[in-house]
């Protein structure tokens, strides 16, 4: 870079310098291939014209021209998620489909309080935020017990009744034209 009367040049004085030194380049690449010279001297024109005008504009190709190392987080840093509980050593869900309460409730109380939590953890059955902190098994089994029986009859108002068969569609329509039963 070239410098002004041998003193430093002030804001306005290096840009004039920078200005003329981009003419300069532009100069020397229009001798070598003078349409690229041309169309890089039209797309900087419009963008100089177009960052000029408009601050939001500006703010963003200065943006994305600092180097990435150079710009600031844009947000904060997450914080470390706390310590993340193991995967449930059995799903409750499965077992109460198979063996009922009875079944679910036995192949709990082989487990430990930890598994327990981790079950309780892993289907999000702490809701109000006091079963991992319970220290009674028997609790946190009545809570997971009660959490899967409630889920599994969420929604059961739209199932059909099992006990009773859907009607077949030539019964459904009722009774057919040649029955002279009435």
């Amino acid at each position: 870079m070239t410098e002004q009367s041998g003193s430093r040049p002030d804001g306005s004085g290096l840009l004039d310098v920078q200005v003329r030194e981009a003419e300069e380049a532009l100069a020397r690449l229009g001798a070598s291939d003078p349409e690229l010279a041309a169309t890089l001297a039209r797309v900087l024109g419009v963008v100089a014209s177009e960052a000029a005008r408009t601050t939001r504009f500006a703010r963003a190709l200065a943006k994305a021209l600092t180097p990435s190392d150079a710009q600031p987080a844009s947000r904060p840093a997450e914080r470390p998620r706390r310590h993340r509980r193991a995967a449930g050593v059995i799903d409750p869900f499965a077992v109460f489909a198979d063996a009922g309460e009875t079944g679910l409730r036995s192949s709990l109380s082989e487990l430990g309080l930890e598994q327990l939590r981790d079950i309780v953890s892993e289907h999000g059955m702490d809701h109000d935020r006091l079963a991992l902190k319970w220290k009674d098994p028997g609790r946190v089994i009545d809570r997971i017990v009660e959490r899967v029986e409630s889920r599994t009859a969420k929604g059961s108002a739209f199932r059909g009744r099992p006990e009773q068969p859907a009607p077949r569609h030539d019964e459904a329509a009722g009774p057919a034209a040649g029955d002279s039963s009435t």
